[in-house]
């Protein structure tokens, strides 16, 4: 299976593979802007942002890990833990919601404090082994009824898909990761507050949520998580308004207070798992056609004009820059939702969600910016996608976003104009019984739907194809008579090692009839 099962839920790989103490940064609270004891504080985003910037003026502080038996766990103890559902918060019949925590330990060593909000007040929520149930030999070793420093993260439960049911809704479990489902998801791609330095000669650097407010006295349709990031680099104050449904929708609004200058400033970044599917097998061993859970990066334009760029598996690190301005949004799909497209009866790939991010207010110029990361594993997300504002982030400087991310199907409009990109297969170049031609490569794009599948086979269709660092041998438009789908074969040829950027849409009739396909494609051969 793709994820590990832990406290009744799958937790993310990503959750595992970087919230280790290495990166797991928090704060010492020693700016007490949000007045009273350690149990109870006066509350408001004011509050809390002002708080954080005055936070951002002073050093920070690493703070003390777990200790006792929480220092010991490791993989297999961690995996034998569970949230009691005798013991989940909010359990009146009459709430909307439920509340279960994470337990501390393992790679989660710096406590999460969480809070619960109400008339101006933030109560902190506590627990204790007793919360937990430790299974096998495991429960021989944890004291009974001792009070934990904090909790790793918590999930929310909501009636999503059914009126009687309350089903798992969202998770904010480490660094600053977090990811939720649309009615009829399965846990797929995450987001998470910032990203820093990704992929950039300095390194890495990740911020961590590292306290939560909730508030869940406004309507039931909604609930609102607040959260308090820190890290060496940034400081910031977030706020999170939760509205379930068949898009969950989240509305996102961060304030950052800067301590050192950003070679890269990553905006609501997500971050997913691309192994192959049918332009990438050939390496694969594998029964299933398809292993992913998401297939694209989606952008709308400003103008409205969408592009698809089919993820890949690289054989080396490769990043994309899309220049935009003020694009109306974008986000990483999962486009197909056919069981047959995966044959997979655990993970489920045709049911993990897609999810966009639509920005609130004007962003200006910037680049939305895709990392590719070679891997021979579906336990690795190596997918990552985010917004990268123009302008250098310097010290002492502060910044705002907010955005909208729906989390769901986000099934494409198929009333518009335009053809969408169905699939995009790949192989060696030239014809079938030619044998492998080095520096060649064969794309093969099915386009469909928009005014495309009203036309006969007879119909003008040209495709406007526009190639860098390689030469286009050969370009052909044909309707697919078994599928109704118009199919755009290319052969490519390029230099060893070259980088070559494709894209290419279909056209006639002095109109354009499709969304613009984009891909690269580097030549290892």
């Amino acid at each position: 299976m793709s994820y590990d099962i832990i406290s009744d839920v799958s937790v993310s790989r990503r959750s595992l593979l970087i919230s280790g103490s290495a990166f797991a940064l928090a704060s010492t609270g020693a700016v007490p802007a949000l007045a009273g004891n350690a149990a109870v504080q006066q509350f408001s985003w004011d509050l809390l942002c002002a708080e954080m910037q005055a936070l951002a003026a002073q050093p920070h502080q690493q703070p003390a890990g777990v200790s006792g038996f929480l220092a010991d766990l490791n993989y297999d103890d961690y995996r034998l833990i569970r949230f009691r559902p005798d013991r989940l918060r909010w359990s009146a019949p009459t709430s909307p919601y439920r509340l279960a925590a994470f337990p501390p330990g393992w790679l989660f060593k710096e406590p999460v404090v969480l809070f619960e909000v109400n008339g101006g007040e933030a109560r902190e929520m506590r627990f204790s082994t007793s919360d937990f149930e430790y299974l096998n030999d495991l429960a021989d070793r944890v004291p009974a009824l001792e009070e934990l420093p904090g909790v790793a993260g918590f999930r929310l439960h909501s009636y999503l898909n059914r009126p009687d049911v309350l089903d798992e809704l969202v998770a904010f479990v480490g660094a600053s990761y977090f990811r939720a489902l649309g009615r009829n998801s399965a846990y797929g791609l995450s987001a998470r507050g910032l990203a820093l330095n990704t992929a950039t000669a300095s390194g890495e650097e990740f911020p961590r949520f590292s306290r939560f407010y909730i508030d869940r006295s406004g309507a039931p349709s909604e609930i609102t998580v607040f959260a308090a990031l820190e890290s060496p680099s940034v400081t910031g104050a977030y706020r999170f308004v939760i509205r379930p449904g068949a898009a969950t929708t989240m509305d996102v609004t961060c304030r950052l207070w800067f301590r050192n200058d950003i070679e890269e400033l990553g905006i609501a970044p997500l971050t997913s798992m691309y192994l192959f599917s049918e332009k990438s097998r050939a390496q694969f061993d594998d029964f299933r056609p398809k292993v992913h859970d998401s297939d694209g990066l989606q952008i709308t334009r400003a103008d409205g004009e969408r592009i698809w760029r089919p993820l890949s598996n690289p054989p080396r690190l490769s990043g994309s820059y899309f220049a935009e301005t003020s694009p109306r949004r974008f986000g990483l799909h999962q486009r197909d939702r056919r069981f047959e497209s995966f044959q997979d009866l655990e993970a489920n790939y045709h049911r993990r969600p897609s999810l966009d991010v639509e920005p609130l207010g004007d962003w200006g110029p910037g680049h939305v910016r895709l990392v590719e990361i070679p891997s021979d594993s579906e336990a690795n997300d190596n997918i990552v996608a985010y917004w990268v504002p123009a302008g250098a982030v310097k010290a002492g400087e502060s910044r705002e976003f907010a955005y909208r991310l729906h989390w769901g199907d986000l099934p494409l409009d198929l009333s518009g104009p335009l053809a969408h990109v169905d699939e995009t297969r790949a192989g060696h170049g030239g014809v079938a019984a030619g044998g492998v031609r080095s520096g060649e490569r064969k794309f093969v794009i099915d386009f469909r739907g928009g005014q495309l599948d009203v036309m006969g086979s007879e119909a003008q269709i040209e495709a406007k194809v526009s190639v860098s660092n390689a030469e286009v041998l050969s370009q052909v438009v044909q309707r697919v008579p078994q599928t109704g789908a118009w199919r755009l074969f290319l052969d490519i040829a390029a230099q060893p090692d070259a980088v070559v950027e494709l894209s290419a849409h279909l056209a006639g009739y002095g109109r354009k009839l499709s969304e613009n396909w984009l891909y690269q494609w580097i030549n290892s051969k």
